[in-house]
């Protein structure tokens, strides 16, 4: 019988509670790409420290950000390439580099930046610094290995759930508590 792979494309990774990697541990990760070459994702639950402002005024000193800039997380959307920022939203805009992804979109120019902070960019984002990356084969040994739940990803988890409450909101969707799940693997 001949089975193909099932890839997780616009799907929430859900780590675990034994997840031991500290890139990955109590994270909720958005699969934007997953095929057979690998799969490319974004944290979206772990806060860098930054905020949209201290982004800016790096990229353009002038004129100052808008004070709401301050309010605006950034993200440590993963280990690689952490200097590069992300940012998903809703489809609808696009800007010099966006991927269209069906509901959603990933844009990497500074005008997407630049546009949220002007506020005629998209009204809800998720921003991040770098991305989590496997090459190919490596995330479904992670899967096979019971290292991450995966669930359809949920625009609601995404931008209306507080950073702290959506690993738990999105194992919810799935009927589980990660609280309840023990830290050690279970031998029969």
């Amino acid at each position: 019988m001949n089975t193909a792979p099932t890839y997780l494309k616009h799907h929430f990774l859900i780590a675990m509670p034994h997840m031991a990697d500290p890139n990955f541990a109590q994270t909720l990760t958005y699969l934007v790409e997953h095929n057979e070459q690998g799969a490319m994702g974004l944290v979206i639950n772990r806060p860098s420290g930054l905020n949209l402002s201290d982004v800016l005024e790096q990229l353009r000193p002038e004129p100052l950000p808008p004070a709401r800039c301050q309010g605006i997380t950034v993200y440590s959307g993963g280990p690689v390439q952490t200097d590069r920022g992300f940012v998903l939203h809703p489809a609808g805009q696009l800007f010099q580099a966006t991927l269209e992804l069906g509901e959603l979109n990933l844009s990497t120019s500074q005008d997407v930046l630049f546009s949220i902070a002007d506020g005629s960019g998209p009204a809800q984002s998720v921003i991040a610094l770098g991305y989590a990356g496997w090459e190919a084969g490596q995330l479904e040994a992670e899967l096979a290995d019971n290292a991450w739940l995966t669930c359809p990803a949920d625009l609601e988890v995404l931008f209306d759930v507080p950073a702290e409450q959506r690993l738990a909101a999105a194992a919810q969707r799935l009927g589980i508590n990660l609280s309840l799940l023990t830290a050690q693997a279970g031998h029969a």
